[in-house]
């Protein structure tokens, strides 16, 4: 009898839990996403073009691809959700997975729709819009250049980057501590800092012996003024009691600075690094338009000179990848160093 009444409610258990897998929203977007992948396969491969477009076929398979990809979600979900612990790493990941699911449909419909307007029916008119055939020509045909001008952004955005935020960070640091020391710098800060950088174009293609060298200037500057501003602010804002619990136990002034402002501010440093990010990439675009020889705003510019439009897309994708990355990779820095403040700050 008490065999049966534990086998009885672990067997309702079994069967909720393979309910709940089974009616679950995501594994019937999962399910959705891989037939938008498939429809849109069907298209490419039965729908002629107007026009003979390179790579067709490495679309359909790049198609193919993301249904299995997207049906691979699913079984996985369904899996892990009749037979795993709620709590578990494994169910943890597959869920994440399960997360991207609505946007594996949504891009399923998005790329056959641009497909559809472009070199089905040819809506849009050429050669200012490009089916996605045409980008993985780009990808295909053109790395080598596309990849030597990323590789030439990146060490300009990286200069001048670190340049401007050594340079905002010990400004900040010096202004929010120093009363004699922002007397005279607080106000060429309000003045200078926010000025566009790219005003400064022509005075730096002047003053600066390179190109390059003009434009790591542009850079930093970019990146400079919201480092400072924010240091200051984060440094002014500590608490005179930690100050007076530092100094009773003997600090110094470089302990105080250090092991005290400093690591107090953190948080508004970390806002100000992600500023300037954003505003060092803008300058490096316009920077490498007007006086670099390499990179990808002077890729972009190449392209636009000579019409080709699907070139540009190409690169403004790649620049979007870069950007985003790159703030990734600095919200991953804050988390690991300010742990106490993880998920506080949403990217």
């Amino acid at each position: 009898m008490s065999t049966q009444t534990q086998t009885f409610p672990r067997a309702n258990l079994a069967a909720d839990a393979a309910s709940t897998a089974r009616h679950d929203p995501k594994l019937i977007v999962s399910g959705l996403a891989a037939l938008g992948w498939l429809g849109g396969a069907a298209i490419t491969q039965w729908w002629p073009a107007l026009d003979d477009w390179p790579y067709t076929r490495e679309l359909l398979i790049l198609k193919l691809l993301f249904a299995v990809l997207s049906a691979g979600i699913g079984v996985a979900g369904w899996r892990v959700n009749t037979s795993t612990p709620a709590a578990s790493a494994k169910r943890l990941r597959v869920q994440a997975w399960l997360n991207a699911t609505p946007w594996l449909l949504a891009l399923s419909i998005g790329l056959t729709a641009w497909e559809v307007v472009t070199a089905q029916i040819e809506w849009l008119p050429r050669p200012f819009f490009a089916p996605p055939q045409a980008l993985l020509a780009v990808y295909a045909d053109d790395l080598p250049r596309l990849a030597s001008s990323v590789g030439h952004s990146f060490v300009l955005l990286a200069y001048g980057y670190v340049c401007g935020a050594l340079t905002g960070f010990v400004v900040g640091v010096s202004i929010g501590w120093s009363k004699a020391v922002g007397y005279w710098l607080h106000p060429v800060l309000r003045l200078v800092g926010p000025l566009p950088a790219t005003a400064w174009l022509p005075l730096a293609f002047f003053f600066f012996p390179s190109s390059f060298s003009a434009s790591v200037f542009l850079i930093a500057l970019a990146a400079a003024f919201p480092v400072a501003v924010l240091t200051w602010s984060g440094v002014a804002s500590v608490s005179s009691a930690y100050y007076d619990v530092a100094r009773t136990l003997g600090a110094r002034p470089s302990f105080l600075i250090l092991r005290v402002a400093i690591p107090a501010a953190l948080p508004s440093v970390f806002v100000g690094l992600f500023m300037g990010l954003g505003a060092s990439f803008a300058v490096l675009i316009v920077a490498e338009m007007m006086g670099v020889k390499a990179g990808l705003g002077w890729y972009l510019q190449w392209a636009q000179g000579w019409a080709a439009y699907s070139n540009m897309y190409a690169a403004l994708l790649v620049m979007a990848l870069m950007c985003s990355g790159l703030i990734t990779m600095l919200f991953r820095v804050r988390d690991r160093l300010l742990t106490w403040q993880k998920g506080l700050l949403k990217w």
